[in-house]
This record gives C-alpha cells, sequence and structure tokens, in this order.
C-alpha cells in the first residue's frame, strides 16, 4: 500500500493530466495520454475539443491539428461525443460489439427493424453520407421531438448503431458528422476479447487520472494500477505506477485555463476530497442563481484551483470580453499577473484582444 501526502496526490493528477510545466507536443500526444477528448458545441470562448488540447500545449496548438488526426492520420477518432486515441479502438470496439441497449432503446430498435435495414443499406451502397442525406423511414418515432434529437429519427438511429459498432463517423463537415459502416471504418482493427479490452480500458483510465477512488463511478478503473493512501483521506485509491516512478522528477507547475468540460474536472467528488475545490457548472442554472458565469472556466496555479474565469468571445468574434476573475484564494500580485498573462495567450490563440468590462 503506498502512502502519498496530499501534495504528491495533487501533483499525480495534475502531471497525468499534462497540466504540469512540461507540456506535450502535439495533441495525439495529448489524446494517448488523456485517452478522450470532449467535445461539445458550447463556445463561450472557444469548443471544448479546442480549448482543451490547448490548455495543454499551448501556442503550439492550432484547430487544424485536430482535424489531421482525425480525419488524415487517423490517430484519434471519434465516438459518442469525444475524440478518442486509435490505440484504444481495440478495446472500444470489443465493448462497443458487445453493448446490450437498455429496454427503451431495444424496444425502439426491436419496433424499427426496418428502418435499420434501410440506414445500413443506404451507407452500403452510398456512404459516407451525412445523416440528412439519409431517409427516415422509421415505424415508431423515439418520442423525442421536443428534445434532443428532434422529430427526425436518422441521427437517433445512426447513434444507437453507432454504440455497437455497426456504423461510424469518419469526418465531419463543419460540425455535421459524416457516418459509414463500421466494417469499412474499422476494418483493420485487431480483434480483442472482453475482459482485455476491460483491463485496457481501466488502465488508461487510471493513466489519464494519475491517482482514483478505488471503485469511483465517475472515473471507473476498476482495480487497475496499485492501492494507495493519501494522507487526510479515508479512501482506498488506485494509483498509476508509471506516475509513481517519476514523482520525484517534478517539472513545476503553470497556469491553466480549463474548459469546463474538461477531463480533469469530471471526476467531481476527487476534485473536492484531493483540491478542496468544489466545482458546479452554471450552465444550467437561471441566470438569477449564478454566482460565478454561464461557463465560467475555472484556473489552476501548479496544483491549486484559485478561481474561475468568466469570459466569452463576444459575437463579432473581436474581442476576448473578460467579465471577471473569481478569485477563491487571496492571489499575491505575481499570481495575478501569470493569470492575466495565461488570459492574454489565450486571446492571442484566438487573434482578438482582451476586452475587460470592470
Amino acid at each position: 500500500m503506498h502512502q502519498l501526502t496530499r501534495e504528491q496526490a495533487r501533483r499525480i493528477a495534475v502531471r497525468a493530466q499534462l497540466l504540469d510545466a512540461d507540456r506535450p507536443g502535439d495533441v495525439v500526444e495529448v489524446g494517448e495520454q488523456l485517452g478522450s477528448i470532449k467535445i461539445d458545441p458550447t463556445a463561450t470562448i472557444a469548443p471544448a475539443e479546442q480549448t482543451i488540447p490547448f490548455s495543454r500545449i499551448g501556442w503550439g496548438y492550432e484547430p487544424g491539428h485536430m482535424t489531421k488526426a482525425v480525419e488524415d492520420d487517423r490517430a484519434l477518432f471519434e465516438f459518442d461525443g469525444q475524440f478518442h486515441a486509435a490505440s484504444l479502438l481495440p478495446a472500444m470496439l470489443a465493448r462497443m460489439r458487445a453493448r446490450v441497449f437498455r429496454a427503451k432503446a431495444a424496444g425502439w430498435m426491436q419496433a424499427n427493424q426496418r428502418f435499420r435495414a434501410d440506414v445500413l443499406a443506404r451507407l452500403r451502397t452510398d456512404g459516407p453520407l451525412l445523416a440528412g442525406q439519409i431517409d427516415d423511414t422509421s415505424q415508431l418515432a423515439h418520442g423525442d421531438e421536443g428534445g434532443w434529437y428532434g422529430s427526425n429519427q436518422v441521427p437517433m438511429m445512426l447513434d444507437l448503431l453507432s454504440y455497437t459498432g455497426e456504423v461510424a463517423i469518419v469526418r465531419r463537415e463543419g460540425r455535421q458528422r459524416v457516418w459509414d459502416l463500421g466494417e469499412r471504418a474499422y476494418a483493420h482493427v485487431p480483434e480483442m476479447d472482453a475482459d482485455e479490452a476491460t483491463a485496457v480500458i481501466e488502465q488508461r483510465r487510471l493513466q489519464a487520472a494519475g491517482i482514483a477512488k478505488q471503485k469511483s463511478p465517475w472515473t471507473r478503473v476498476g482495480m487497475a494500477g496499485e492501492a494507495a493512501r493519501v494522507e487526510g483521506s479515508s479512501w482506498t485509491w488506485r494509483v498509476d505506477p508509471a506516475a509513481l516512478e517519476s514523482l520525484d522528477d517534478d517539472p513545476g507547475g503553470r497556469v491553466a485555463i480549463l474548459n469546463p468540460y474538461d477531463s480533469m474536472l469530471f471526476d467531481r467528488p476527487r476534485l473536492v476530497e484531493l483540491f478542496d475545490f468544489e466545482f458546479v457548472l452554471e450552465q444550467f442554472k437561471p441566470k438569477a442563481q449564478r454566482r460565478y458565469g454561464y461557463f465560467a472556466h475555472p484556473i489552476l496555479i501548479g496544483d491549486r484551483f484559485v478561481g474561475l474565469l468568466d469570459a466569452q468571445l463576444d459575437k463579432k468574434k473581436e474581442n476576448l470580453v473578460v467579465t471577471a476573475v473569481h478569485e477563491f484564494v487571496e492571489l499575491e500580485a505575481e499570481e495575478r499577473e501569470m493569470v492575466d498573462a495565461e488570459i492574454g495567450d489565450l486571446a492571442d490563440w484566438l487573434g482578438v484582444p482582451v476586452q475587460r468590462t470592470r
């Protein structure tokens, strides 16, 4: 059982997420370490799939690098709202093929067998295609006309078929997904049995986290890695052995501004337990109940979350408008300068000046 101080545990978590001073070289390196990069259209500053790599790489990252990695080099692939490392594809495909739907989705698929066959036949003959190029021949609506999918049944059928590996997203046209048959997209992927796939995925989740609560429903690392205790915590943790090997090799910290959908923030209980940081995304709160802003970005200095940045790119995309930097701890003058410099770098990356409202 490894014994770790809270500082060591935090440093392991920060380094595993590539948020220390030793920056990665490109988006493929980011994808390989993190395992996945969230895709989300909310772009108060920039979409998650762009700000997540930027917060790691910095100036060396350009949005076109993601497109090249996914569509040309096939070093990353899109699945279920994230770009994943291609090295994870054999394990993930094994899990896809073993997927069993819950009762509602299974019933909808059963009632739409002819529709399913029509979609697959159209892709087989004419794919790759956008969802809008495929006819809706459904027998039963999914009952979500006022919700996420709208009245057209094709996007939902494609999503469900992607979860079983029968179809795949092969590229994007703007923000629209282009679909093809899984048997073509995954033709050269090596097969992996279910037990090996589970072990690989749990180990890669732990690699991305560095340290996670044993049996955490958030990080879901299972029994990967080795057991550890953290000073002041009653939890039993799992720690990545590779992170322990380099624990004494400390490149130091830096300032990072994180998209609210950043994987560093996903495990909320871990944020509280290790970082004493309770992050609440106010995006879905009524405006009158928001304290820090619609889509405030957490600010990390070293291994401390020190505040939230409330900022947005204006509608004409001419300025990065900073409404507030909410400090949770009193920052020293040098630390404020570092935060301001990082905001400036973010604005420069966007190609706009910073405009402060106060």
